[in-house]
């Protein structure tokens, strides 16, 4: 549904979007986020396969992104990689807010042909990274496939999220990294959706995430 001035709402009460911008050295990050979009990608960053995996999440996720970066790309992308996945998940913690009445957990395998992964997370307030995917070549294009690694590290950093990735199976190393970031897309949507068992709870013991 929309309010009065047309932001889409939930049944959280008020639109889950923030945006961040983080400049340094390095690079220059703008990136906006709504947690309850329509799937929406806008990135222009230097890095095309980045791009094409950014473009992945928020479509199967269901969250509208937009990531615009400058980097040191005369060097190579690993700045622009990792601060993006920095930026991302700054802005991923503004925008989810308190964490009262979500699901807190999400899971999703995805195939892609003869790849298959697997990623789970947990809106826990612990940066956490397990990643086990042993790719099949050290490069996609121009891509090179360890920047991944930081681009995760990064967001958990900073989304405060505990974050498994397992590519179970996989030839092409294209579709390995589709899969990990469908499936990432995937268990992002399910996580920070509304549980209505749990309206207006935190789902913690605790009684804080």
């Amino acid at each position: 549904m929309n309010d009065s001035n047309g932001v889409s709402t939930t049944s959280f009460g008020e639109a889950r979007i923030a945006e961040v911008t983080r400049n340094t050295n390095e690079t220059q990050i703008n990136c906006s986020i709504n947690l309850d979009g329509t799937g929406k990608g806008d990135f222009d960053t230097g890095v095309p396969f980045l791009e094409h995996m950014l473009d992945q999440v928020a479509r199967h996720g269901m969250i509208d992104i937009r990531i615009h970066a400058k980097g040191d790309l005369h060097i190579d992308a690993h700045h622009t990689v990792e601060d993006v996945g920095i930026t991302l998940g700054q802005a991923f913690t503004k925008a989810l807010g308190d964490k009262t009445g979500i699901r807190r957990y999400g899971h999703a395998y995805v195939p892609l042909d003869e790849a298959l992964s697997r990623v789970v997370l947990d809106c826990s307030g612990r940066p956490g990274l397990e990643m086990d995917v042993e790719f099949t070549r050290a490069s996609i294009g121009q891509f090179d496939v360890d920047l991944f690694y930081e681009f995760f590290q990064g967001f958990v950093n900073h989304a405060l999220v505990s974050l498994h990735i397992d590519n179970l199976k996989g030839r092409n190393a294209h579709h390995q990294a589709e899969t990990i970031f469908k499936a990432f897309g995937r268990a992002l949507r399910m996580a920070i959706e509304p549980d209505l068992r749990m309206a207006g709870i935190m789902p913690s013991t605790k009684g804080c995430l």
